[in-house]
């Protein structure tokens, strides 16, 4: 496990504290339906390693297909914060791009994994 992080959307109405599994090396992207929309990559904590500071009357939750995996986003700016994975439920996808002082752009090229053909699915 890693120091602490935090992660907060655009308008700082949420706030979360964040300890990842395997530091930034864990940051992937994702091409689902949805994360490819989306567009941020994402970094990797246990259930245990997220916690809400604040804002948790500001997160709203979008669920679809199997109703699995929980993104949440902030009502106000919009900004999606973090989810519950559909691929390990016993893990969060935190966006990396909402990890302070963290610019995606300086970690190079990042992996993608295949949401496309999910496991889930077949």
């Amino acid at each position: 496990m890693t120091q602490p992080h935090k992660a907060t959307c655009h308008c700082g109405a949420v706030e979360l504290r964040v300890t990842l599994s395997e530091g930034l090396a864990s940051a992937r992207r994702c091409d689902c339906s949805f994360c490819r929309r989306r567009g941020a990559a994402a970094v990797t904590a246990p259930l245990s390693g997220l916690e809400v500071i604040k804002g948790t009357d500001n997160l709203t939750l979008y669920q679809w297909g199997t109703g699995t995996a929980k993104h949440y986003f902030c009502k106000t700016c919009g900004i999606y914060t973090h989810h519950q994975r559909r691929s390990n439920p016993n893990e969060y996808g935190v966006n990396l791009g909402a990890l302070d002082g963290i610019n995606p752009r300086n970690l190079g090229d990042i992996p993608w994994v295949d949401g496309v053909n999910h496991p889930s699915d077949t």
